[in-house]
């Protein structure tokens, strides 16, 4: 069986695509599940009136895209679990390759897809991340062309969660999505929980258009905000303190073109926000070794911080 879990947030504009989208799937859910979180534009009343079979999870507030996704997990009883943001449109064919991808391959648990932007499906907005050293999230062939060369299956390290299936056990089996990131780098999170505990992903190049941060602006702090706060938080969790030059390097980097883009301020206040949040974060890491049977060196192989052209 195979559920999608919808998380939305004052999606309104965005639901009758992703919903009619889901409908023409050539291989159907078994059940679609909508977390509310804790919308004012009418999409609990669009969805009750125009879409009584799908359930619905309604939330009192915004609890984040991490919490509506783990909500979501737990709700559905299906072996896997797609997760589709609601600005995004997916291919007929898409749940049928990606199921397929994970039933050939019982080792992954996820699968990523070839992600292209709704307003130009020529560009290519993520063909599965990569997690480099230096604490950055790289989404493959990003702003790029689809000039074909994302058009293979194969092994990535992990999957965006804006259009992903997982196996429901290994994703609860590992603690869920890890709520503290609120938004943006959750999915990377679990992405190198899941190779620390010996999973992996595949990526499968089924079409899903994603409008990118569609509600997003919206969110505390904006999508900047919360993508430099995350990572602090990410490599606190996790990083060896032999990588801690790699992050440094990246982080200045970073804030002199927050300061030649004249954002700096902006920069700083994310970086500030993530100070108070860094203490559980490093009172993490001892669990997250324990339960690792993969060394991070492994799940995070060493390659150029950068990538060539």
């Amino acid at each position: 069986m195979i559920a999608v879990v919808i998380p939305n947030w004052n999606g309104r504009s965005w639901l009758p695509r992703c919903l009619e989208a889901l409908a023409m799937q050539e291989r159907a859910a078994d059940e679609v599940i909508v977390v509310d979180n804790g919308s004012t534009d009418g999409s609990l009343t669009y969805l009750r009136d125009e879409h009584p079979g799908v359930r619905v999870v309604a939330l009192e507030h915004n609890t984040g895209f991490a919490r509506a996704a783990n909500v979501g997990l737990r709700a559905a009883t299906a072996e896997l679990v797609a997760l589709v943001n609601t600005d995004v449109e997916l291919a007929p064919d898409w749940l049928k390759r990606l199921a397929a991808a994970l039933a050939e391959h019982p080792e992954a648990a996820s699968a990523a897809c070839k992600m292209l932007s709704l307003r130009d499906p020529r560009v290519v907005d993520d063909a599965g991340d990569v997690l480099r050293r230096d604490g950055v999230c790289e989404q493959r062939g990003r702003f790029g062309a689809d000039d074909g060369r994302w058009d293979e299956p194969g092994a990535v390290f992990g999957a965006c969660a804006g259009a992903a299936v997982y196996r429901r056990d290994a994703i609860l089996a590992v603690g869920g999505f890890d709520e503290r990131y609120f938004a943006y780098l959750e999915d990377v999170d679990l992405a190198l929980r899941l190779r620390l505990a010996g999973w992996t992903c595949r990526y499968e190049p089924a079409v899903a258009l994603h409008a990118a941060q569609g509600s997003s602006d919206a969110l505390p702090g904006g999508a900047p905000f919360l993508a430099t706060r995350n990572t602090l938080v990410l490599v606190a969790k996790f990083w060896p303190a032999r990588w801690l030059g790699y992050v440094l390097y990246r982080q200045l980097g970073w804030a002199w073109h927050a300061f030649k883009e004249r954002r700096l301020r902006g920069h700083l206040r994310a970086l500030a926000a993530a100070v108070p949040m860094l203490p559980a974060a490093l009172g993490s890491r001892r669990v997250a070794r324990s339960a690792a049977t993969v060394p991070i060196e492994a799940a995070i192989p060493a390659r150029p911080l950068r990538r060539r052209p």
